[in-house]
């Protein structure tokens, strides 16, 4: 038994629709197919719910939208729409009736409920337009089965509950083909909870875990894991073999093309995680497994854009020992905020973070009345793994460094978006 999944960019027309199509339709195991949401289709909801949560007028617009993308895709891909038509007006009516209600307090809730949506019309599309070509396939609502607890935007799965329940779900008796959500999970109270942005690869490797799976592919818009983006870089190249602890140190550093807490669970069973193009889905690929053999590689560049760089200075000049610390972090994960990279001096404290613009300026008034707040926006964190001394010269030669840290394999330093 194996585990496809496939990303947003697989999805996102007729077209990529119908190469999943030829990918599984080859397939002669028993399979589970894990989708994400079409294209950008989850920043779009994401529209919907600051629209619905600040009751902006531009709700039914962002609805529309919403709509309108998966309709096109649904007139392109069937010649005779049969059942979706049905299927769509149920789910674009579901959506309707939750955004028709006073929302709650709380923006994380509202977020999982709305934002969810996504998958759930991805994965009804595919698995009935499967079923029209005659690749039968049985469509399963992962909430039902995968549950965490209410920690919503960053559901924490209740591991043992969730491996009993899709084990029972995913017996493969009367089908080879089970096509699923990633991303989205549900509580023992049946709310929708979502696993973090860009979860699907979490949710597809917490799916091999469970069911014991021989290997996980993750179907991608590049050839493999590569050493850098080719979108900012020349000569790039595909890194063929990697180790469990290579992927973590990337996905660690901001590389997009792993999601940080897929490679546990394939870890503890030594399941090994392929990453193939969907556009030539015979070429090799890369695949990250539980290599102990050193492994020449080449070095490896990562960007994570929208940093913003904080600097802390206690009001009362006091040292920024342990529980200095201490309180910073309750502030920061009270605000759900992780950092990207973190330096200290005798009185000061500085930190690179995601930025949130619903909750940034919120974070800052609190941290304030602790201390003294400085800090750059527009920045990125760049990291490069195996560097050399002429990587780092030609590099810093070139711009402006607000902080750098460097050990024996890593370089990792702050700098304003170019």
């Amino acid at each position: 038994m194996k585990i496809y999944k496939f990303g947003g960019a697989s999805v996102n027309s007729a077209e990529g629709v119908n190469r999943l199509a030829r990918i599984v339709g080859n397939n002669t195991d028993n399979l589970v197919v894990v989708i994400s949401a079409m294209g950008k289709t989850t920043n779009m909801l994401e529209a919907v719910v600051d629209s619905y949560f600040n009751r902006k007028p531009d709700l039914t617009d962002n609805i529309r939208k919403v709509k309108d993308f998966h309709l096109d895709i649904v007139k392109n891909l069937y010649k005779d729409k049969g059942n979706i038509s049905g299927l769509l007006d149920n789910i674009f009516g579901q959506l309707d009736k939750t955004v028709s209600q006073k929302p709650s307090l709380s923006y994380d809730f509202e977020y999982d409920r709305i934002v969810c949506f996504g998958e759930i019309l991805s994965t009804s599309i595919v698995s009935d337009y499967l079923n029209s070509s005659g690749i039968k396939n049985t469509f399963v609502d992962i909430r039902n089965y995968i549950k965490s607890d209410d920690n919503y935007r960053e559901g924490i799965v209740e591991y043992d509950l969730s491996k009993e329940l899709v084990k029972s779900a995913m017996t493969f008796a009367d089908t080879k083909m089970y096509i699923t959500q990633g991303f989205i999970a549900g509580t023992i109270t049946n709310q929708t909870t979502t696993l973090g942005r860009e979860g699907s690869d979490y949710s597809a490797a917490l799916l091999a875990s469970m069911l014991n799976a021989e290997s996980v592919t993750i179907w991608k818009d590049v050839p493999g894991v590569m050493n850098a983006d080719p979108k900012l870089y020349d000569d790039v190249q595909i890194i063929s073999r990697l180790s469990y602890k290579e992927a973590i140190e990337l996905s660690y550093c901001g590389a997009t093309i792993i999601h940080p807490k897929t490679i546990k669970p394939l870890k503890i069973k030594k399941i090994p995680l392929y990453v193939k193009s969907f556009i030539n889905p015979d070429e090799d690929g890369s695949v990250i497994n539980d290599y102990t053999e050193r492994v020449k590689m080449p070095p490896i560049y990562i960007h994570k854009k929208n940093q913003v760089l904080l600097t802390l200075t206690p009001r009362d000049f006091s040292f920024v020992a342990e529980e200095r610390l201490s309180s910073i972090f309750l502030i920061l994960a009270a605000y759900k905020v992780k950092a990207s990279l973190i330096q200290t001096s005798a009185i000061s404290f500085s930190l690179c973070i995601d930025y949130n613009q619903a909750t940034f300026n919120a974070m800052v008034k609190e941290l304030q009345l602790s201390y003294e707040v400085l800090y750059n926006t527009d920045v990125e964190l760049i990291t490069i793994r195996h560097y050399t001394k002429e990587i780092l010269d030609r590099v810093f030669a070139e711009k402006i460094v607000f902080v750098e840290q460097r050990s024996r394999l890593t370089v990792r330093f702050v700098v304003p978006t170019n």
